[in-house]
């Protein structure tokens, strides 16, 4: 049974940017990842500082890893299951049975986006997109389909009239919109078919459109995705008793990135705040320096 200062739940940007500054502190930390995460599907972030023509999700995890590793942090794929507070620290039970034990904890578990079209995957962070404030900019003037389902599309939809006119809202669920949102799509012109979508057409990493149930060919340059209903994965802060938001994310200290458990952390797209990877960067060095000063003051 190995020990730690610190486990890491979660190896995305969140979490790296955790290790690496805890790895300068030179604490033995432990990261525990899936690579399942938002960061391993988005093939290129544009918004991030220093990288002008993007940075893929792998490239970031790489490099950081990589980083990480020369600081001395610890990485191990699989998947926690378990999360238990005691007396003196945490203990962690992973899906392959291994058991993990360490003073603090950081969870940095992220949310899984609804995505149904495996063929859309390779165009992700490219030509389709999920975050309109991370992303919006790459359809400007662009002629852009939303694919999704209900209010959640059509706010999607409306949201991306500040970038585009050349709109058109598939909701392929076939679920209800509100009449005010019908009406604010009347208003902005944007064309809404409910009907299901039979294939996505793409070419390599571009989206070239999609024909619907009624065999009907829609065409467009970019997509959006937006069906609602993300898994946030808090599971494990609702073992331990964390204080959760109304829609599952989890509450921090704003200062300090702790939960409302002693010990425990939170950082990235898990937190309640706009989901973002510059803003998980900042969560995971912000947490990282307090679990520092909470280690300090145990010696």
């Amino acid at each position: 049974m190995a020990k730690y200062e610190c486990i890491i739940v979660g190896g995305g940007i969140g979490g790296l940017q955790a290790a690496i500054q805890l790895g300068r502190y030179q604490h033995e930390v432990l990261v525990i990842d899936s690579n399942q995460g938002r960061s391993t599907i988005c093939h290129s972030y544009h918004s991030i500082l220093g990288w002008p023509d993007g940075v893929s999700g792998h490239k970031l995890r790489e490099v950081g890893q990589s980083q990480a590793r020369n600081l001395g942090v610890t990485f191990h794929q699989d998947v926690v299951v378990t999360a238990e507070k005691h007396a003196t620290g945490f203990s962690v039970i992973t899906e392959k049975g291994e058991y993990f034990e360490a003073e603090r904890l950081l969870l940095a578990t992220g949310v899984v986006d609804r995505i149904p079209f495996q063929a859309i995957y390779p165009c992700l962070g490219h030509t389709a997109f999920v975050c309109p404030d991370c992303d919006g900019y790459e359809v400007i003037d662009k002629k852009t389909m939303v694919l999704g389902s209900g209010n959640a599309g059509a706010n999607m939809a409306l949201a991306l009239t500040y970038f585009t006119s050349d709109l058109v809202y598939i909701n392929d669920e076939q679920q209800d919109i509100s009449s005010e949102k019908k009406e604010a799509l009347r208003h902005h012109r944007i064309p809404v078919y409910s009907k299901q979508v039979a294939t996505v057409m793409v070419n390599g990493e571009n989206v070239q459109g999609v024909q619907i149930s009624n065999g009907e060919m829609l065409f467009a340059d970019r997509a959006f995705l937006a069906y609602g209903g993300n898994e946030v994965k808090s599971q494990l802060a609702e073992q331990l008793g964390v204080k959760l938001h109304r829609n599952q994310h989890i509450l921090v200290d704003p200062r300090t990135k702790m939960t409302d458990v002693d010990h425990v952390w939170a950082a990235g797209d898990v937190v309640a705040h706009s989901e973002q990877v510059t803003i998980a960067m900042g969560d995971g060095m912000q947490a990282a320096i307090w679990i520092h000063k909470s280690l300090l003051s145990d010696k």
